[in-house]
């Protein structure tokens, strides 16, 4: 019975799956593989058992090995077969053309070799960039998209409810009003990253807000007039034009500093990259700020009276500023006298709105005209008329124009195009006369400030749909954020870089290049760069050292200036010569020579 019990137990299942078999090491299996191998092709015959015995030792763990050294050789294409698409995916021209950043630079003749190896360098990292860069385009997630009516319907005439009932809930939810009518009316500007909002009325109400979830970060009245409200580099602080001075204050409301500087200020922009607010003053002032010292960079007195019309460029980050005398011009921290100045009305400018490219500047003036200029020629593209003028202009990322007439926004697409523009692409009435304008970057939402508070509008395809997370991400975390304000004010560009064409800082400077070559040449007596450098030939025994090849340059460079020096020399005692040979001829005559006969 005893012998029974022990003959089931060995036979059962568990004691089957406790019996473990010993793992085989890597240098076993490599050789049953190559056995194998031999053994096929050899083509040898074998009887079933062999052939049972076989498949029951190895399994399928012969297949798995043979697919792990098949990976492990870098091959993943079977046996036999070759690759139907051969190399790397072609990419369109298309998308190559769009990253494409410049045309090619030509090695200059006569350049050193180590100029050509730094050009062909660079030339292969930017073409490197731009195929990188087409082919990630396919990953952007997101399309931007516009309205589109049927047939006989015109965009203009479909209300912001209509747009807010059709879309999804989050996107309705972007559509609202805020009724401030005590305060008003009001001026607003939008975070770099778009997720943040302030309002300033004239009389003193300023309020921080999170505008997609609705929460109030902190709302204060300065009791006082207040002119213009901007965001500095971060959602921390923001900077707010009062009727005396500027002032700065944190997130929370509490005043970090009142800078008596700047005073009568009416206008602000704030240039990202460079961390400087300039303002523009009642008194005619053009004066920039370095918020990251907290020191007054430039102070220009425009001669132009009041400027109460102010845009950048943020390709050049160049302000344009608007006078009453219809001109607009242009200008930088580095110099007293405006860039660029252009007549642009018949009457004073009312306000002025420059693209994200730098290319293309839209004013509208008194003479109730909107013109379209390219800023690369200073030449106007397009004007048209408006029965009521425009008071507030503003660009989005996309393109779209937003001019407000009286309580009336109008939007307008493909301003600058081959063809004028005949209608307008949406309109929207609001219950006050408008007094500021401003698109959210990366939502279709356009900011109306009125007399009667806040409006939020839905603006299809305003908004650029893929943002650079390392420069503006709408959703870091304080932790993302303080990173980058590190990393941007250790990147921050100087103000002395501030000009019409940045594209100058990377070219030589040939004039000086050839004055400071021509001063060296005085200096020097001979010209450095008129002969080769001498190349001592390699010698052997020794005698070809890095020692005694400089001492066989340092000579022939010597006898080389020896002869110019030798050559200068024999040309100064010739003048010196014919200078004494004068003085002498000067001493031997005397007053009473001219009564003498001259032999004919």
């Amino acid at each position: 019975m005893a012998a029974l019990v022990e003959d089931t137990a060995k036979n059962a299942h568990v004691g089957r799956k406790n019996k473990k078999k010993p793992v085989k090491r890597y240098w076993e299996k490599t050789e049953e593989l190559k056995n194998s191998e031999q053994n096929t092709a050899d083509g040898s015959t074998s009887t079933e058992n062999t052939a049972d015995r076989s498949t029951e030792n190895t399994g399928d763990r012969s297949t798995e090995n043979t697919g792990s050294v098949k990976r492990r050789k870098g091959g993943q294409i079977p046996y036999g077969k070759e690759d139907p698409f051969p190399g790397e995916a072609p990419i369109p021209q298309e998308q190559l053309q769009k990253y494409q950043r410049g045309s090619k630079h030509n090695v200059p003749k006569g350049a050193q070799r180590k100029l050509k190896e730094a050009i062909a360098w660079s030339e292969k990292v930017s073409e490197l960039a731009q195929k990188q860069a087409a082919r990630y385009d396919l990953l952007l997630p997101e399309d931007a998209g516009f309205l589109e009516g049927d047939e006989d319907e015109d965009t203009c005439r479909i209300s912001q409810e209509d747009i807010a009932d059709a879309v999804d809930i989050t996107s309705g939810s972007k559509y609202f009003n805020l009724n401030l009518s005590q305060f008003g009316p009001y001026r607003l500007d939008y975070s770099r990253t778009g997720r943040h909002l302030l309002l300033s009325g004239k009389r003193g109400h300023v309020a921080c807000i999170e505008w997609q979830s609705k929460n109030l970060t902190c709302e204060i009245n300065v009791m006082e007039t207040v002119n213009d409200i901007k965001w500095l580099h971060t959602e921390a602080m923001f900077a707010v034009a009062q009727k005396k001075w500027l002032y700065i204050y944190d997130s929370e409301g509490i005043e970090l500093h009142c800078v008596k500087k700047f005073n009568d200020v009416l206008k602000m922009e704030f240039l990202p990259y460079h961390f400087i607010l300039a303002t523009a003053s009642a008194t005619g002032f053009l004066q920039y700020l370095d918020v990251s010292v907290g020191k007054e960079i430039a102070a220009i007195c425009t001669k132009s009276g009041r400027l109460d019309v102010m845009s950048q460029n943020p390709y050049n980050a160049v302000i344009h500023l608007g006078h009453s005398n219809g001109t607009v011009s242009l200008w930088s921290p580095n110099q007293k006298e405006p860039l660029v100045k252009m007549l642009c009305h018949r009457g004073a400018v009312r306000s002025l709105t420059v693209d994200k490219t730098g290319t293309y500047m839209v004013t509208s003036g008194l003479d109730r005209k909107l013109k379209v200029y390219d800023i690369r020629a200073f030449k106007p593209l397009h004007s048209y008329f408006l029965p009521a003028g425009a008071s507030c202009l503003s660009l989005s990322q996309k393109g779209l124009l937003s001019a407000a007439t009286g309580d009336v926004v109008q939007v307008y697409q493909n301003v600058w195009g081959a063809s004028p523009v005949s209608k307008p692409y949406m309109a929207h009435r609001v219950r006050g006369q408008v007094w500021g304008l401003a698109y959210c970057p990366f939502e279709d939402v356009l900011g109306v400030g009125h007399g009667e508070g806040f409006t939020s509008m839905i603006v299809p395809g305003a908004g650029e749909p893929n943002f650079d997370a390392l420069d503006t991400n709408p959703y870091r975390s304080a932790k993302q954020r303080q990173e980058w304000e590190v990393k941007a004010l250790l990147e921050k560009v100087q103000p002395e870089l501030i000009g019409l064409d940045p594209g100058q800082l990377g070219k030589v400077d040939q004039a000086s290049f050839e004055q400071r070559h021509k001063e060296r040449v005085d200096i020097l007596g001979y010209d450095p760069l008129a002969k080769e450098k001498f190349k001592p030939r390699s010698k052997k025994k020794g005698r070809s050292s890095a020692g005694a090849v400089e001492k066989r340059k340092r000579k022939v460079a010597y006898e080389d200036q020896r002869d110019v020096i030798r050559q200068n020399v024999k040309e100064l005692m010739k003048l010196q010569k014919e200078k004494s040979s004068e003085r002498q001829q000067l001493e031997k005559s005397s007053t009473l020579d001219r009564f003498r006969k001259q032999d004919k």
